[in-house]
């Protein structure tokens, strides 16, 4: 049986041309999404036979490509991140973008991921399903062409969720973090069964008596993970030679991995049901928020001033949205909504700055490609 797997590797390897990092990237994911494209027409075929169906709803093709995209997405991401597994030092191939020396991936952290870009998929394919259904009203699809257009969307979403996997680094997830945060609010405002929620705040979609809680805790919860996983990493190649700056990056991870944990926790207590507990997370978000970044330049000294003055000027229009929501001119939900969009921006940006400022280290060990 050996001699067959090395025969098939063989022939992967021939497939895929020359061998450097994103040829060798590539021509995988062409392989991983015309498997699925052969998987999709597979199962879309004998699944459609002899039935006209709707572009969206229940039983619709949408459907069918929302649910099939998400297990595609968190099936070739699994892959994606097998094809990139440490080696032996003297092995050609390319290092793992999270392959930071003393630390590693934890499985909650994969599977976090795996889930953000099976979430993203699943209302992704949903939403395109909705425009469609809207554009041609009415309009049946018949079984092979279903069974074609299944396929085409399992294998883009399977070629897209490989190569993100593959590439993956501390910015490559914030984008993700910030695409999922974006989907997930928006499905929870599209569920919810009170349409008059953001009358109350940006929490009453978690609510028990919400049709959209579920959806919108678990982005919480799932949201909260991954911004752990980028704080631990995006830090890990600051300077820390001088012991003020090691101990000014203990505290920055710290900050940031603490305003995930609260994150986490909002999802976790719904603030119906865990009313001073939900608010205390909430707000100590907000805090440890101001906290990292008016005391940056003194925790990291080596951080742009520019981007310094960058984030004293996001906390005070934190701080006077506070006040136009204390006198009444705003209510809460714009308020939590603007401090949103605010925070995870600044977080993106800090990846960059801290990449750009941060040490050249060699890795633990170089990785390789086995595809």
């Amino acid at each position: 049986m050996r001699w067959i797997g090395d025969r098939i590797v063989g022939v992967l390897r021939q497939l895929r041309g020359p061998d450097t990092a994103d040829a060798v990237f590539e021509a995988t994911a062409l392989i991983v999404g015309a498997v699925f494209l052969v998987i999709g027409f597979a199962i879309g075929w004998p699944s459609f036979w002899g039935r006209e169906l709707p572009i969206s709803g229940t039983g619709s093709i949408g459907a069918f490509a929302a649910i099939g995209g998400a297990i595609t997405a968190a099936l070739a991401f699994a892959i994606g991140r097998l094809v990139v597994r440490p080696a032996e030092p003297d092995a050609r191939g390319v290092r793992d973008g999270f392959a930071v020396p003393g630390d590693r991936l934890r499985w909650y952290d994969l599977a976090a991921i795996a889930f953000a870009h099976a979430a993203i998929a699943y209302l992704g394919w949903l939403g395109i399903a909705e425009l469609l259904e809207r554009s041609f009203t009415d309009a049946p699809v018949f079984p092979f062409p279903g069974a074609v257009l299944i396929a085409v969307a399992f294998a883009l979403t399977a070629y897209v969720s490989f190569l993100s996997a593959v590439a993956l680094t501390p910015m490559v997830l914030s984008l993700v973090l910030a695409v999922f945060l974006v989907v997930g609010a928006f499905a929870s405002m599209l569920a919810s069964s009170d349409v008059h929620w953001w009358r109350d705040n940006l929490s009453a979609l978690g609510m028990s008596s919400n049709s959209s809680s579920l959806a919108f805790n678990v982005t919480l919860i799932i949201a909260g993970v991954m911004v752990t996983t980028i704080s631990r990493y995006a830090t890990a190649g600051l300077p820390v030679d001088d012991p003020v700056d090691r101990r000014g990056r203990f505290i920055v991870r710290g900050g940031l991995i603490l305003l995930g944990i609260f994150l986490a926790c909002v999802g976790v207590f719904p603030v119906d049901e865990f009313f001073l507990v939900h608010n205390t997370v909430a707000t100590g978000m907000a805090v440890v928020f101001a906290v990292v970044v008016v005391g940056l330049p003194w925790f990291l000294r080596s951080i742009p001033r520019v981007f310094v003055a960058f984030g004293w000027a996001y906390v005070l229009v934190i701080v006077l949205l506070a006040a136009f929501f204390a006198v009444g001119y705003y209510n809460l939900t714009a308020v939590e909504l603007i401090a949103a969009v605010l925070i995870f921006s600044w977080i993106i940006v800090f990846l960059r700055t801290a990449g750009s400022v941060g040490v050249v280290r060699r890795p633990a060990g170089e990785q390789r490609v086995v595809a």
